[in-house]
């Protein structure tokens, strides 16, 4: 995944740890880093979630971990394309996106058939997240 950097130069994209207020770290988030001018951000498909999970954590919080990739389903797909060594200016990368969707759509027609409102409303969410648009390549 690449994107193109304020200096002109092509940024790669990186999970890494953030780390929040000292204490807290998010760990395999995706992240777009310059190796040129060692300017980073977050990619904008995960910047919403990534912000909401910060916001939750309040102003003073205690030391703790966690997996982004566990609340986020591009930090997910990420993640399973670095383990599988999928690479990211393949069409492998699509094929995961649309395995993934496919996954979650099968799931949502079950939540749906047992009426489980919490699993319908996380599998929404992931749905959406995975909606807001296609990844840089």
């Amino acid at each position: 995944m690449r994107k193109k950097c304020n200096c002109g130069e092509m940024m790669t994209m990186k999970l890494r740890t953030v780390i929040y207020s000292g204490k807290v770290e998010i760990d395999n988030v995706p992240i777009f880093s310059c190796q040129s001018c060692s300017r980073s951000e977050v990619i904008p498909e995960v910047k919403p979630d990534l912000t909401g999970l910060i916001a939750g954590l309040g102003s003073e919080p205690g030391k703790q971990t966690f997996l982004f990739n566990e609340c986020n389903e591009w930090a997910d797909l990420l993640v399973e394309a670095k383990v599988n060594k999928v690479r990211p200016e393949t069409q492998d990368v699509e094929e995961l996106i649309t395995h993934r969707i496919n996954a979650l759509l099968d799931m949502y027609l079950l939540a749906q058939s047992l009426n489980d409102e919490t699993w319908l409303a996380d599998l929404k969410k992931r749905l959406g997240q995975l909606s807001r648009r296609q990844l840089h390549t």
